[in-house]
């Protein structure tokens, strides 16, 4: 009887984020998608307020990036998934 596993493989870098006591996730400027379409999804997916929201993609259009979240890996990588599918330009670090 044979009996086949399939192996999962980590790199360094996701291996090492996963054992941090927290982890940020970050949203990058980009060319794509407009104010309010950001704004819309930092309210909906992260429930921040309106004025929040806008002051956050205003500091990403100025600074080119903003840290819009921490916790776990695991909860920052749902939220970039998250974030991903509405086009978002979004990272764990």
């Amino acid at each position: 009887m044979s009996v086949q596993t399939e192996q999962e493989t980590f790199t360094l870098e996701e291996i090492l984020a996963s054992v941090k006591t927290s982890n940020r996730l970050v949203l990058w400027n980009d060319e794509i998608n407009t104010f309010e379409h950001v704004i819309a999804c930092l309210i909906k997916h992260l429930q921040y307020t309106e004025p929040q929201a806008e002051q956050i993609a205003w500091k990403v259009h100025n600074e080119g990036k903003c840290d819009v979240l921490e916790g776990s890996f695991t909860e920052m990588e749902v939220y970039r998934k998250i974030l991903k599918s509405e086009g978002l330009t979004v990272s764990v670090e």
